[in-house]
């Protein structure tokens, strides 16, 4: 993608902040991002941002990506969640067959009718569900939770164990359907990005054929067939890296959304309990607010500085190190927790009047904590692998 069609996009997202901002609470009552949000995102390009150039996307540089993530989340959380899983999945799709990507951007074999170039999927990536090898593919059945954005999505992404006919595990696949194929159950009711509409998906038997799975080995291996149709330096990127990245970006623009609301907030806030003092005059405010500023930069810079190193490696065609995947996740989980801490300072701060229904300052609190209790915010397991790997010890993890 060029330089100023990266811009465009990322112009694009900021003009539409304001909006997405006025329906943060709407799609909070909802449960799901109003349909309207959805196609304004599309039609900033946001979504073909990790899209193979063959079905219209622009491969772009993923701090690209995250850039807009993060802008997205400042305004509505749940949004920025939303835009960023549905968002990475593009990228995961091109790692598998080519037949597959045909089948869901070349709008030629979705069951269900449902395919094309602005198609969106959604993901459940926990093995929840089971896998029987069969003749030309796998029958799949099961319940998974958490599928993002699933309302919004004519297909869908799901990881489970396959077995043998005995019965025996030969492999972890992430498995490609289409609507037809699963049901949605609409059981999302939380504290937290409650606007994600993050439901179970549910599949009784279905056929997957063999070429809409991808094995996760390979996929942490690197060696995907996808990449012999998509040659370019962003398939050759580690999902370790990608996936939860895509996970703590939305987190930090969570946190800078919570940041501008606060120092709009305590520009204009007047202490009753401290004989009528202007929060904007109060020391302590102030240092919170550097603290804050300061958690929400090391975060973003480590996040992008991190992929960035990463795919420069990926354009030059070198060997990604190990040493460097480790660092990624090691940061990506601080990120996260960075920008938790940072809100909690800053809520802590906010007094009474934040707690108010419909304050954005108590709804980025709320769904920051929901995003920290994902999968691959789990600290210490990505800080023992990266201890492992300092002390020269083999790391048993795939996610990295």
């Amino acid at each position: 993608m060029s330089e100023q069609g990266a811009h465009a996009v990322i112009a694009g997202i900021e003009e539409l902040l304001p909006v997405l901002r006025e329906r943060a609470q709407e799609a909070e009552d909802a449960r799901r991002i109003p349909d309207e949000s959805i196609k304004a995102l599309q039609e900033t390009g946001f979504f073909k941002l990790l899209q193979p150039k063959p079905y219209g996307g622009y491969e772009a540089d993923p701090v690209t990506f995250y850039t807009a993530v993060k802008l997205v989340a400042s305004a509505c959380g749940s949004t920025g969640w939303v835009a960023s899983i549905l968002g990475v999945h593009p990228w995961h799709l091109g790692l598998f067959e080519a037949q597959a990507q045909e089948d869901v951007w070349g709008g030629g074999a979705g069951s269900d009718g449902s395919a094309g170039p602005d198609t969106l999927i959604s993901s459940s990536y926990a093995p929840m569900g089971k896998a029987t090898v069969v003749e030309g593919g796998y029958r799949l059945s099961g319940k998974w939770s958490f599928s993002s954005g699933c309302g919004h999505a004519t297909w869908v992404l799901l990881g489970a164990p396959a077995f043998d006919a005995e019965g025996n595990a030969v492999d972890f696949c992430t498995y490609l359907l289409p609507a037809a194929d699963y049901a949605v159950d609409d059981v999302w009711d939380t504290v937290g990005l409650r606007g994600t509409g993050s439901n179970d998906i549910l599949v009784e038997d279905v056929f997957v054929p063999k070429h809409r799975t991808l094995s996760f080995l390979l996929t942490s291996k690197l060696d995907t067939p996808g990449q012999q149709v998509n040659p370019g330096p962003l398939y050759r990127l580690p999902y370790g890296s990608v996936h939860p990245s895509t996970i703590t970006a939305p987190i930090i623009g969570m946190a800078q959304g919570a940041y501008d609301a606060h120092v709009e907030h305590q520009r204009r806030r007047v202490r009753a309990a401290y004989a009528g003092e202007k929060s904007q005059e109060d020391p302590f405010a102030k240092v919170r607010i550097a603290e804050a500023a300061s958690e929400i930069d090391a975060a973003w810079l480590q996040l992008t500085h991190n992929i960035d190193e990463l795919y420069q490696l990926a354009c030059r065609g070198e060997k990604l190190p190990f040493d460097t995947r480790l660092r990624v996740r090691r940061d990506q989980v601080r990120g996260t927790e960075r920008a938790i801490a940072a809100i909690d300072r800053l809520f802590e701060n906010s007094g009474g009047r934040a707690l108010r229904t419909g304050t954005p300052i108590q709804r980025f609190w709320r769904d920051a904590h929901a995003g920290r209790v994902h999968a691959a915010n789990d600290p210490e397991r990505a800080y023992t692998m990266f201890g492992t790997g300092e002390f020269g010890l083999p790391v048993e993890n795939a996610m990295v």
